[in-house]
């Protein structure tokens, strides 16, 4: 049994013009010690999945479908149920450690509740461990900053901070919401790769989260390219990335900076951008900045089809 299966999750958010689905009939399923990621620009879907999964969304979402965690249904769980598993068997890392972190206490203490909600440790065992995980996820002067608050540290310590947090009660599961963003090149490097460290040592499952091809290149196993609310290309990561087999994902591999380019070369992008959630289309969520697209396109939603051994894209007009 997988750690996490996703099976034709539907998310209808509330908005002044009705309901709106920013999910529609997402699937995947993550094993033990297995990376995912899920790609594709803002608006996507992304980061509304792991709200799902998480039993964070807005007031008023509807969710329809199956999230099922270590073989127990999450969509029915009340928020007490939940709460006993947020923080504690899933870990969630927050797109931006500012607004993640509360200004009002020091990180120690911040790391060292969920250690005393879910734990039931003493207030001085808590701190003795939330000073551990700072010295795990590798803080510098990892003593001295316990007790500093998030505006005394740098954007990489901040997230780092987010990390330990995440990690304090040994999740099964690691959610990485843009783990990287806002952060130069150099430190982002140095974050990935303690997570799929932290991963490795602990036997969890990632699922991370970006809208950087390379990051997802170089840290998961497995990747699913969402557009329009659902998945338009998944498979090993490797296969997609050899196939690039979706226009979509053909446009965000354009689409990225490359080494070597000559000074003043203008990047390739996807025309257009992506519908609005209540202007979602019948057909293809990418038809209108299709360059292939055919009026079949826009008829009905295409099924995912074989491209490789555990590669499927959405797309009719696929090269075979």
């Amino acid at each position: 049994m997988a750690l996490l299966e996703v099976d034709h999750l539907r998310v209808t958010l509330q908005t002044s013009r009705g309901g709106a689905d920013a999910l529609r009939g997402v699937s995947f399923a993550l094993d033990r010690g297995a990376t995912l990621g899920l790609i594709g620009e803002s608006g996507c879907g992304k980061s509304i999945t792991a709200l799902a999964l998480m039993g964070l969304l807005p007031e008023g979402a509807r969710v329809t479908g199956s999230i099922r965690f270590d073989g127990t249904e999450l969509t029915t769980l009340g928020e007490a149920q939940l709460c006993r598993l947020r923080g504690n068997r899933i870990g969630m890392v927050f797109q931006e450690p500012m607004t993640a972190l509360n200004p009002l206490h020091p990180v120690g203490r911040q790391i060292a509740e969920s250690l005393r909600l879910h734990k039931d440790l003493s207030a001085s065992a808590a701190r003795a461990e939330a000073l551990r995980l700072l010295e795990r996820v590798q803080l510098p002067q990892a003593r001295e900053r316990l007790d500093a608050y998030p505006h005394q540290l740098s954007g990489g310590q901040r997230q780092r901070v987010v990390i330990a947090i995440a990690l304090a009660c040994g999740p099964d599961l690691l959610v990485a919401d843009e783990p990287t963003t806002a952060l130069d090149v150099t430190i982002q490097r140095e974050v990935l790769d303690l997570i799929l460290e932290l991963v490795r040592e602990d036997g969890m499952g990632l699922l991370l989260i970006s809208h950087d091809l390379g990051v997802m290149a170089d840290t998961v196993q497995r990747l699913l390219v969402m557009y329009g609310g659902i998945v338009v290309e998944s498979g090993p990561t490797a296969a997609v990335f050899e196939r690039l087999a979706h226009p979509y994902t053909r446009g965000l591999f354009a689409a990225r900076p490359r080494l070597g380019l000559a000074r003043g070369t203008r990047l390739a992008t996807i025309a257009g951008r992506v519908p609005e959630l209540l202007d979602m289309p019948a057909g293809c969520p990418f038809a209108d900045r299709c360059d292939r697209v055919v009026d079949a396109c826009r008829a009905a939603l295409p099924p995912a089809v074989p491209v490789g051994p555990g590669h499927e894209a959405r797309c009719i007009r696929i090269e075979r």
